[in-house]
């Protein structure tokens, strides 16, 4: 019988599932991606991209690991044995975002020490990326490694891979139920301190305005659903590996609903607390608040280093929560990343926990200074933008095809989850699956080809593009295929049958 690792409670599951919806970009992209779509106007189809998409796509993937009982590679595999490469280049996915995800919680990290006396001064920008980053001035130019962010990132990767190497109930359970709670308590004290500062109300205002007529724009919706897809940590095989580790009897469908709901009421308080602190900072500057609106690496180390400085009292303090939040929201989320490998790596080749820790911990680890560099930055953008466009969204639209479409197992899989939900699924979730996601998905890959197809993204070199954009975008792929490839260590792995 395998001896799997199980999460110790229901509560410690959805935690974990919710810690890796909550990450980076549900605080610095979804206030700047709302208000830049009609504001108010935006979460109707926000909604629907959440009930039709989100959940459907959370539901699904929660029932592939929980009914075969592996990490991606394995439970695809063990879905058809000619669908196994999708699991490693989801995998492959996972891993080159865990290379930069961890440096920017290093800088979150230095930052959290630099609040504590405003180290930044009065230009927040030139100290970001004069001091911090040591920016070079050409792209491509990669300089020396940043000692101060080298100390940082050891943080970062010593602490990911002790929890990990705990296990799931003793290490990624114990963490969540610490780290995620920590982090909806300050991130809440800080919307609290937020909403109460002069220009507040201009700030929530300019955001919750809704512009009606940005209902029938294509790109609004395309936004909306890109923005639930990316925030919910869909296709790149976090969500099939957590659910794996579920008992037998789990109510699949409602923790779907509660972690999709979760990450957007997150998502919905970060928006909040930016523009009521954006329409503070624009009252002191004496600007319209859409002057001062930025999202990004932009919002987190440029202009809230600014409105801290504005802060009427007590900014170090705030502005030391502030970048704790985000420490914590990078920590939960790198973690669930991480675990992608280091399961993958244990199914596949038969070790045990420890090397799986080491070897793709380690590996990542060594990776990740690159971006530690005099130029990283400039790498971690073009990485960063094709991983997340031409590798997130790309596996998840085949994800979906080749399930509803090729191996048609969605019946199969319904069945599964209702048997174990107090909540049943109905037609919707297959048409969701079936037709709508896949062709939302479908324009969106288009859309994008056709936008780099015109011009080079952020006008980087094309040699650049090419370099640290297209080919690790093929690469992920690439190396997908080649260890679809190669032979499983144990055939009692294969062999063995989804949890009945």
């Amino acid at each position: 019988m395998e001896n799997r690792q199980q999460w110790g409670s229901r509560y410690g599951f959805i935690l974990a599932a919710v810690g890796s919806a909550i990450g980076l970009g549900n605080i610095w992209r979804f206030p700047a991606v709302a208000y830049e779509n009609g504001g108010g106007a935006f979460f109707i189809p926000y909604l629907i991209a959440l009930l039709t998409a989100g959940i459907p796509l959370l539901i699904l993937e929660f029932t592939l690991g929980h009914k075969y009982r592996g990490s991606a590679p394995l439970s695809y595999f063990r879905l058809h044995k000619k669908a196994e490469w999708l699991g490693w280049w989801q995998v492959f996915v996972a891993f080159v975002i865990s290379t930069y995800y961890a440096v920017i919680i290093a800088w979150a990290i230095k930052y959290s020490i630099y609040s504590l006396n405003l180290t930044w001064g009065d230009k927040p920008s030139d100290f970001f990326y004069g001091k911090v980053l040591q920016l070079s001035k050409t792209p491509g130019d990669m300089g020396g490694i940043v000692p101060g962010i080298l100390i940082a990132l050891l943080i970062v990767w010593v602490v990911t891979l002790l929890v990990l190497y705990k296990g799931v109930s003793k290490g990624i359970e114990r963490f969540n139920k610490i780290f995620i709670p920590a982090l909806v308590i300050m991130f809440t004290l800080i919307v609290i301190r937020a909403v109460t500062l002069d220009g507040a109300a201009q700030g929530l205002n300019t955001f919750f305005t809704p512009d009606w007529s940005m209902i029938s724009n294509g790109k609004v919706w395309v936004a909306a659903y890109g923005q639930i897809f990316f925030s919910l940590s869909i296709a790149f095989a976090i969500m099939v590996t957590y659910s794996s580790y579920l008992p037998k009897k789990s109510d699949i469908n409602n923790n779907a609903f509660i972690t999709g709901f979760a990450n957007s009421g997150f998502e919905l308080l970060a928006g909040i607390g930016v523009f009521a602190a954006l329409g503070f900072m624009a009252m002191q500057q004496g600007l319209p608040v859409d002057e001062v609106v930025k999202g990004g690496i932009g919002l987190a180390f440029e202009v809230f280093p600014a409105i801290i400085n504005e802060f009427p009292g007590g900014n170090a303090f705030f502005g030391t929560m502030f970048f704790l939040t985000l420490v914590f929201a990078g920590m939960t989320s790198l973690i669930s990343i991480v675990e992608t490998y280091v399961a993958a790596l244990q199914d596949k080749f038969g070790i045990s926990r420890t090397k799986a820790v080491l070897m793709g911990g380690g590996v990542a680890s060594v990776i990740s200074l690159l971006f530690a560099t005099k130029g990283g930055l400039y790498m971690l953008d073009i990485v960063d933008y094709f991983i997340n466009n031409f590798g997130i969204t790309l596996a998840g639209l085949v994800e979906v095809v080749i399930i509803a479409w090729f191996v048609r197992q969605l019946s199969g899989l319904q069945n599964h989850a209702n048997a174990i939900s107090d909540l049943r699924t109905g037609l919707w979730w297959k048409v969701c699956l079936g037709v709508i996601t896949p062709i939302l998905l479908g324009y969106m890959m288009f859309d994008n080809i056709k936008q780099n197809l015109a011009k080079n993204y952020e006008e980087y070199p094309t040699e650049l593009i090419l370099t640290y954009g297209v080919s690790v975008a093929v690469g992920v792929i690439v190396l997908g295929v080649v260890l679809g490839l190669v032979k499983w260590k144990s055939d009692e792995v294969v062999e063995k049958k989804e949890v009945s």
